[in-house]
Parts: C-alpha cells; sequence; structure tokens
C-alpha cells in the first residue's frame, strides 16, 4: 500500500520511521511519500495561501496550488482523504475499508482550510479524527496510516489483528505481565492457571 500525503510540513512525519510503521516501511510493505505542497507554488516567495473573500481572520490555501500537487501523485484508482474536522468521524469499521485500497492520498490542510473549489474539484472523502481543532491535518494524516497500515498484510501478524480492540465492537481486556505483584497488586489468579 502507498500513502501519499499532500502537506505543508513533510517533516512533521519524521516519527513514521520508527515502530511498526517503520519497520513496515524498511520491509515494503507500505510506501511512505510526503509531498510538500509549496513546491508547487508559482511565487517567488512560495506562497501557498492568501486572505478569504469575504473577509475574516487567518489565511486560505490556494486551489491552484493544491491542484498541482494532487495532480503531481493523482492515480487512477487513488483513494482521496481530506483530514478536515467537518469530516464523518473515522472508526474501526472505516479503516479497515480503507486498508483494501492500494494508494490512498492524504491531504493536510492548515491555517483557516484549503479554497473550497479544489475540495469540490477533486471529491474527496473528508475524514475527521474527533470533534476537536487542530492546527493542521498533519497529525489526523498520522493517525489515519497508523490505523490503516496495520490491517496490510505483513505489517502485524494475523493473531494480533483478530484479537484486538474494537474488531468485534467491544475494548479489549485488561491486559498483565511480570512481576506477578507489583505495588501489592496480584495478576489475577485465573490468568496465572492459564500462563506458561
Amino acid at each position: 500500500m502507498k500513502f501519499d500525503v499532500l502537506t505543508l510540513f513533510p517533516e512533521m512525519f519524521t516519527p513514521l520511521k520508527e515502530s511498526i510503521i517503520g519497520r513496515a516501511v524498511k520491509n515494503n510493505y507500505i510506501e511512505v511519500n510526503t509531498i510538500n505542497i509549496r513546491e508547487f507554488s508559482k511565487d517567488k516567495h512560495l506562497k501557498v495561501d492568501d486572505t478569504p473573500y469575504g473577509g475574516g481572520a487567518g489565511m486560505v490555501i490556494r486551489p491552484d496550488i493544491v491542484y498541482d500537487a494532487y495532480l503531481s501523485v493523482k492515480k487512477e484508482h487513488s483513494k482521496v482523504i481530506y483530514l478536515t474536522p467537518q469530516g464523518k468521524t473515522l472508526n474501526q469499521e472505516k479503516v479497515q475499508e480503507l486498508a483494501k485500497s492500494d494508494h490512498i492520498i492524504l491531504l493536510c490542510g492548515h491555517y483557516e482550510g484549503i479554497d473550497q473549489r479544489v475540495i469540490d474539484e477533486i471529491a474527496p472523502e473528508e475524514i475527521s479524527i474527533g470533534d476537536y481543532v487542530l492546527t493542521g491535518g498533519e497529525l489526523p494524516a498520522m493517525v489515519v496510516m497508523d490505523s490503516v497500515a496495520r490491517y496490510v498484510n505483513g505489517v502485524l501478524s494475523s493473531d494480533s489483528i483478530k484479537e484486538e480492540s474494537f474488531v468485534s465492537g467491544k475494548l479489549e481486556y485488561p491486559q498483565y505481565t511480570r512481576p506477578e505483584v507489583f505495588k501489592n497488586r496480584e495478576v489475577p489468579k485465573i490468568l496465572k492457571s492459564r500462563s506458561s
């Protein structure tokens, strides 16, 4: 699976080089490619935003720059997602559906957002990771990549995926390990009788 991330801040994705996602990239189970939207600006100062029509605080990312960045990675069957507070809230069912895709383009907004005309042109699915506002779409994009990549063949063992939270619609039970007693709290006896 390939993730192409359209962002103004590609350096924010450095943490994805670590842990399970980092290993998945090294082992070629997934590919993570960040595209700096700023590189598509025709302005000599690489400006990407402008004041909103109708007034208001903040700046809006220009549609032409986003569109050119999008065209640089778009393939025939790309799944395009815009990370926005207005989107449908990400859940486990959506994660498993996205995991069936071969190519996902994640569009990260910033400032006051992205000009609506390019959103209408690209017609991405709009996803939110919760009912709150962040400074940009980079953290939500990482959440989507982390949750989806876990379902790509080879990233995790099939046993790990079968017995995890939300798969059966229920939260996972508490987990315990050694030492057997910690701060006068023991591992439940029923679990000790099943351990090897």
